[in-house]
């Protein structure tokens, strides 16, 4: 069973940046496709980023327009870890943030498509 640990939240102002880590448990870690959602206070869970890799090489990443030229997505897969760089923060970006993957390689954005989920990490952006 995969287990997925999220880290890296917290408060920050309009304009600063975050770094969310999601260290994963598996051995087999290359094998699956991980991604970051969020979900913000009586809003649907959404699709922020999502990666995949073969023997360690970036073979896609797709990103939400909100996300596009301010959230970076990247995978250490020696370190069983998959960071999501925040800048640029907006207080619509307040949400809990959580990393999930699936085996394979097809990215997505759709929350139905994750198998496994992390219990997520709080992101606060206010004055």
């Amino acid at each position: 069973q995969l287990q997925l640990v999220e880290s890296g939240g917290g408060l920050v102002q309009p304009g600063g940046s975050l770094r969310l880590s999601c260290a994963a448990s598996d051995f087999t870690y290359n094998h699956y496709v991980i991604g970051w959602f969020r979900q913000a206070p009586g809003k649907e869970r959404e699709g922020v980023s999502c990666i995949s890799t073969i023997d360690g090489t970036t073979v896609a990443t797709v990103a939400a327009d909100s996300a596009k030229g301010r959230f970076t997505i990247s995978r250490d897969n020696a370190k069983n870890t998959v960071y999501l760089q925040m800048d640029s923060l907006k207080p619509e970006d307040t949400a809990v943030y959580y990393c999930a993957a699936k085996r394979g390689t097809i990215v997505t954005l759709h929350p139905s498509d994750m198998a496994y989920w992390g219990k997520g990490t709080l992101v606060t952006v206010s004055l």
